[in-house]
């Protein structure tokens, strides 16, 4: 255990000097001043607790010594976690997007995906509160669902009407115009969105295309990652 004081007197220095940086701005992460203080009374407490346990071992010093550092850097590991909560969620949100393809990482109003292991980009969205996995296809000039997805998003599918010639892998078919009241992806949100929808059988998966594209102030392709940014 002596081996290890060192290093645990290292950590705590620095755990320390990043606490009092951010504290000299009058916040540390989203805490004022005075909640600070209260979190640091809330320290103290856990600092007591653990002499309560260091007390045990008061017959080897060394011991003593290190158990005591350990429950000091513990209880600055949960006030750094706290303080700096947002940071941690944001490094969080970038490895979720790596591992899950798909899933929209956003920041304000720029919404980040990475591209599938198939080669495209595969969309998490949501179509009026449902859950709908598009595709982003900028070849479609319109949103397309599928017939299930229209289901699911609560679509009068025994009013709408299969009027619109569309073109698709399998050749000439026609979808039924609609309009999306409401369209989401991660902190992107469009109303009013033009759509079609595919025939029952005629579409595999959902189509992200240019009707909700073109309503964004920006987006583009960066090697494995799409980039959207919506209107503020």
């Amino acid at each position: 255990m002596s081996r290890l004081l060192p290093w645990i007197a290292v950590a705590l220095a620095v755990a320390v000097m990043a606490l009092l940086g951010r504290q000299s701005a009058g916040l540390t992460g989203e805490l004022s001043t005075d909640e600070f203080a209260s979190l640091a009374l809330k320290v103290g407490f856990i600092v007591l607790v653990g002499g309560a346990v260091v007390a045990l071992f008061r017959q080897k010093i060394t011991e003593a010594l290190a158990s005591a550092l350990l429950w000091i850097m513990f209880a600055l590991a949960l006030v750094l976690g706290y303080s700096y909560r947002f940071e941690l969620s944001g490094v969080a949100d970038r490895i979720m997007v790596e591992l899950v393809p798909g899933r929209a990482s956003s920041h304000g109003r720029t919404v980040e995906i990475a591209r599938a292991n198939t080669g495209d980009f595969r969309i998490g969205t949501e179509v009026n509160g449902a859950r709908v996995a598009m595709v982003l296809d900028t070849g479609a000039s319109s949103v397309v669902l599928t017939h299930d997805a229209a289901m699911a998003a609560g679509l009068p599918l025994e009013f709408v009407k299969y009027s619109v010639n569309v073109e698709t892998a399998n050749g000439h078919t026609l979808a039924a115009p609609v309009t999306l009241a409401r369209i989401a992806v991660g902190a992107i949100v469009e109303h009013d969105v033009p759509a079609l929808i595919a025939q029952p059988g005629q579409l595999r998966l959902s189509l992200l295309g240019m009707s909700f594209l073109n309503r964004l102030q920006s987006w583009e392709v960066r090697g494995s990652r799409v980039m959207m940014r919506g209107y503020p």
